[in-house]
Order: structure tokens, then C-alpha cells, then sequence
């Protein structure tokens, strides 16, 4: 085994909800869409580009409406840094198993828009708004013939809820023919007891009938998704993204809210320079 670089392929500003649903567009499982979607980079080079995004996500509280965005997309990639929206990945040194398995090291930073407003929705009305935050760790891939194995780690760096996250998720991606890339993808999302408790619990004071108060556990929600991409030629794709995530129990049971799933539709096009 050698030791190498290996590059890699609710209450916001408009300004800010932009680049949060940016980020949201090419984040942990759809920028593997995008890169996918490219030629390969030389190593020593940098490459980047410029598009335009659509997002329709739906959150699982009682009766509020599906966010629906248009957004622009920013890229830029290098041996060392890859960037975008607000997501930020540092590439760290990479360890090569043999001529087909590697793992990449990234250290991650990015925005999370998770959150609401109390007006966002009924059940809502009275409650303390929930904000997004800046969240930071790192991640490992295992690169090999017959799936991409990643497992992250970040934790809240803003403080907001003191929440930890861990994924460990898994992807394959089919090349049909030229053009055509298709990734099924599965992942185990766990959520710390703060992480919960801020975005589903409901504190003494704001209780009320129809909503008691709820202490928030640790849980574990699962995540499927299929993402597609079209390249037109070297400069010119498109990515459709599909998600559902089947919530824990422990979110279910919140007086909050009233689905056992979450889902987003994301599409976008991007220009390669």
C-alpha cells in the first residue's frame, strides 16, 4: 500500500436561501452527480463552472408547505479543495489499497438549512425558531470495483443545536453508454439526542394542548436516492436527483409532526469551462 493524492473527480436572506438550496443541490450524495457528469481532471489542474438549479423538498411537519427554490450552482475543483455552494470539501492525503481500491480522506464544511419559522406552519405557532448552522468534520470513501463505501462524521460548529451527525452510506454508479449515468444510492443517517431534540422537541414553555412537550432522542433515519446524469458533450450536463428518507421513530413520535417520511425532487444544469 503507498500513501498518495488522488484528486477527486427558516429563516434565511434571498441571497442566503439561495446558496443554502445550492448546497443542498450538490451536497454529500448529488455532487457525486456532478463529478460523475465530468471529464476527468488532470491532476495539477483546476476546473469549475457555472449553472442553474431547481429543489422541491418537503419536510415532515404538520401541515407545512413544500419548499419549492430556483437557484444558481458554483463549482470549482482542484487537487485540494473542492467547492460548492456552501459546502466546501479539503483532500486530504489518500491511501491507495491496490491498482482498483483506494480510500479518499476529505476534511468537510458546509451549511445546513435545516430549521423552520414559527409562521412556517400551524403546529408551529408560538415555538422559538429553529436556524440552520455551519457544520464541520470529515469523511472517508472507500473507492472499489464493486461499491463506493463513505462514512462522515460532522458535528454543529454554530452552535445552534450542539447536534452531532454520522452517515454511512453506499453508491454505485452504471455507465449506459456514453452519456447516461445512473447512481442508486442507500445510506444510514444517526442523529444525536441534541440534534433531535432542537428540531423536533418541544420545550416546557411551549406547550399547549395539542402540542406537549417532547424531549428529542438519538435516531437513526435511512436514506434512498437515485440520481441521474445526461452530458450533452465535455462542457454541458444535466443531473436529475431523487430522495426519500424513512424517518426514526423518535422523530415520528414528535407532536410535531405528521409523516413518516421525507422527499426531494432536484435538478440542474451545469456548464463545465
Amino acid at each position: 500500500m503507498s500513501l498518495s493524492r488522488f484528486p477527486a473527480p427558516k429563516r434565511l436572506t434571498a441571497l442566503t436561501r439561495c446558496m443554502v438550496i445550492s448546497a443542498a443541490l450538490v451536497g454529500s450524495s448529488t455532487s457525486l452527480a456532478i463529478r460523475a457528469a465530468e471529464p476527468e481532471r488532470a491532476e495539477g489542474s483546476s476546473s469549475w463552472g457555472l449553472g442553474i438549479g431547481a429543489a422541491s423538498s418537503q419536510q415532515p411537519y404538520t401541515d407545512i408547505d413544500r419548499d419549492n427554490q430556483v437557484i444558481p450552482l458554483i463549482y470549482f475543483e482542484n487537487d485540494y479543495l473542492e467547492v460548492f455552494g456552501t459546502t466546501a470539501e479539503i483532500k486530504l492525503p489518500s491511501l491507495r489499497l491496490d491498482d482498483t481500491q483506494q480510500l479518499k480522506f476529505n476534511a468537510v464544511i458546509h451549511y445546513d438549512s435545516s430549521g423552520y419559522e414559527d409562521d412556517d406552519a400551524r403546529i408551529l405557532d408560538g415555538m422559538d425558531d429553529r436556524d440552520g448552522g455551519l457544520w464541520a468534520g470529515g469523511n472517508v470513501k472507500w473507492e472499489n470495483p464493486w461499491a463506493n463505501v463513505t462514512a462522515q462524521w460532522t458535528a454543529d460548529a454554530s452552535g445552534n443545536s450542539d447536534g452531532q451527525r454520522f452517515t454511512l452510506g453506499l453508491d454505485r454508479t452504471w455507465e449506459l453508454g456514453d452519456r447516461i449515468r445512473l447512481t442508486p444510492r442507500l445510506a444510514a443517517v444517526w442523529q444525536d439526542k441534541d440534534y433531535v431534540d432542537y428540531y423536533f422537541g418541544v420545550r416546557d414553555e411551549e406547550a399547549r394542548s395539542d402540542r406537549p412537550a417532547y424531549d428529542g432522542k438519538s435516531a437513526m433515519n435511512t436514506e434512498f436516492g437515485l440520481r441521474g446524469t445526461y452530458l450533452f458533450d465535455r462542457h454541458h450536463s444535466v443531473f436529475l436527483d431523487l430522495e426519500a428518507v424513512r424517518l426514526a421513530n423518535e422523530i415520528k413520535d414528535s407532536p410535531l409532526v405528521d409523516a413518516s417520511t421525507e422527499n426531494s425532487v432536484r435538478f440542474g444544469y451545469l456548464y463545465r469551462f
